[in-house]
């Protein structure tokens, strides 16, 4: 009866052990944890549903696309992350818009889609760029130019009619410098009725 007992007590210990708190510092494919707090950059780091506008052409989408900030992995408040997803060029990939009537179009090459790094004003949620290289294009040559980029804490409303964050930008590809695209969106509040 003792080595029965004995024998319980130690799959006892053994399985309570097993069930403790792993450490979370990682997750399992050796990225930090996201659930040990916020970034750096919290206060401006959201996913966006933006549009994107160009003087005599009108939007480029026929949607709102999808749009993030996020911290570098340095997580600090000096610099972000601006991160289409490739989403604009998917867009165009689909035929719309048809033709930008100006130049080359610009949605059809290389600098229409962009990823790029920004110096940012954590407490004034400003950000900018000149010249940064875009991690979308031919990194060699393509370089973005982010100017007047702003966050508007509760200064949007979602498609739902919800309050939610707003976000501003101009941005100017090195590959067409005549164009000027106006950036300008909501956040995401990830209510259903919220998303496009």
């Amino acid at each position: 009866m003792r080595k029965i007992l004995f024998g319980l007590f130690v799959l006892l210990v053994v399985f309570l052990a097993s069930c403790s708190k792993a450490d979370t510092s990682t997750q399992p494919n050796g990225y930090a944890s996201t659930q040990l707090g916020n970034t750096a950059t919290v206060n401006m780091s959201n996913s966006w549903w933006v549009n994107v506008f160009l003087p005599g052409t009108g939007n480029l989408t026929p949607l709102p696309i999808f749009f993030q900030t996020y911290n570098t992995v340095a997580n600090t408040t000096d610099s972000m992350w601006v991160d289409d997803f490739q989403n604009l060029g998917l867009a165009a990939a689909v035929g719309y818009p048809v033709s930008l009537g100006t130049g080359p179009d610009s949605l059809a090459g290389l600098g229409t889609d962009f990823k790029c790094k920004v110096a940012i004003n954590y407490s004034k949620y400003t950000f900018s760029t000149t010249n940064s290289v875009n991690y979308y294009g031919d990194t060699a040559t393509t370089l973005v130019t982010v100017i007047g980029g702003q966050i508007f804490p509760k200064g949007g409303i979602s498609l739902a009619g919800n309050v939610t964050d707003s976000i501003y930008m101009k941005v100017v590809f090195s590959s067409n410098t005549a164009d000027t695209f106006t950036v300008s969106g909501v956040a995401r509040t990830e209510f259903d009725e919220d998303d496009y």
